[in-house]
């Protein structure tokens, strides 16, 4: 007698690579969502990027900084904070004070938002990939530096390209979507301004020193 095959109710999703998890490294970086799921499943900390969040209308206010529900899903033990070109050193003293609080190396994820095309797909955002770059230098000042490929070449472009942050931010296709809707360079350049704020946003864990 042939026994009937029972129907498999193993999860159709694709598994995530172990060489994409970047998983040995203690600097990861990725893109987006899928780069959320790949590289912060045993973070300890993940600091999500958005340089430029989706220009608004004419007239309207810039975008306000996303909340914890905005952003794709990651790990409930991770603390999750913001990072950007202006907090890059603030953001790198953060990650030290709280490696020191778990008194052994944190695992942190870097992941950028990028652009979103018309057809939904993500898009590269050069900006996201300097505000982490300028990020993955911040930690390497402090001794944390053990960062995979991925990371260590976003840092090779800020690091590259430091003296022209401030254009490539306004010059760049998000740059220029938020000129089209009504802002002014002046109004982005803040934005590129290395270190210009010493607070950090922390979405989830540990609030920022004072």
């Amino acid at each position: 007698m042939t026994e009937l095959a029972t129907p498999s109710t193993a999860s159709t999703e694709p598994a995530i690579s172990p060489a994409h998890a970047q998983a040995k490294y203690q600097i990861r970086f990725d893109w987006a969502a899928d780069g959320a799921t790949a590289v912060a499943s045993d973070a300890d900390i993940v600091i999500w990027v958005d340089v430029l969040p989706p220009a608004t209308a004419p007239g309207a206010p810039p975008a306000a900084a996303p909340t914890l529900d905005a952003l794709p899903p990651l790990p409930d033990a991770a603390s999750v904070i913001l990072g950007g070109l202006t907090t890059a050193s603030a953001v790198a003293a953060w990650v030290l004070a709280e490696q020191v609080r778990l008194g052994r190396r944190a695992m942190v994820s870097i992941v950028a938002a990028g652009g979103t095309t018309t057809s939904g797909a993500v898009r590269f955002a050069v900006e996201d990939q300097l505000a982490a770059g300028a990020i993955v230098d911040a930690l390497a000042g402090v001794g944390i530096d053990y960062s995979s490929p991925e990371a260590a070449a976003a840092c090779a472009a800020f690091t590259g390209l430091r003296g022209a942050v401030a254009h490539l931010l306004t010059a760049s296709a998000s740059g220029q979507e938020h000129v089209a809707a009504g802002r002014t360079p002046a109004d982005i350049a803040p934005l590129g301004r290395l270190d210009s704020e010493t607070a950090v946003t922390v979405l989830r864990g540990r609030p920022a020193a004072e």
